[in-house]
């Protein structure tokens, strides 16, 4: 007695297994190249000259005028300026009377005096630089002094 054998259990399940294996390795490969080149071209050294452009970036780089100045990044120039051509005192008043007739400018005040004292320190030294000191904006003169001298 003869018993019947299917071919097809014999051989696999014909041509949709033999698809299946071969997604099955070759899949995992193009997942880890294609992440792998996605990795390579993102800017890690943050520094934008040497980014990689790709296509779809081509209409940002068109969009990007130079932005405008914020007035606060205005007023710290020209308090750094007048504390270079004058002293530490008369920027320091300047920067008060500045956030006195715009409050807007008032959350800034802190970062515009430690930018100041860091300065001070490079122009005057740390101890003449410190002589300048009063409490604009809750002494973050006197922070930046002291940070920039230690």
């Amino acid at each position: 007695m003869k018993h019947s054998t299917n071919q097809q259990t014999r051989r696999g399940r014909g041509p949709a297994r033999r698809i299946g294996r071969t997604l099955a390795l070759v899949l995992p490969v193009v997942l880890v190249l294609s992440g792998t080149l996605a990795v390579t071209r993102v800017n890690w050294s943050g520094n934008p000259a040497n980014s990689v452009l790709t296509a779809s970036d081509a209409t940002l780089s068109d969009a990007k005028a130079p932005a405008a100045r914020t007035p606060q990044d205005v007023l710290r120039d020209q308090l750094l300026t007048e504390l270079q051509e004058r002293n530490p005192g008369v920027a320091l008043t300047h920067l008060q009377e500045a956030v006195n007739g715009r409050p807007s400018l008032a959350k800034h005040c802190v970062s515009i005096a430690r930018a100041l004292g860091r300065a001070a320190v490079r122009v005057y030294g740390p101890t003449r630089a410190q002589s300048y000191a009063r409490p604009v904006c809750d002494t973050s003169f006197a922070t930046g002094v002291a940070a920039a001298h230690s």
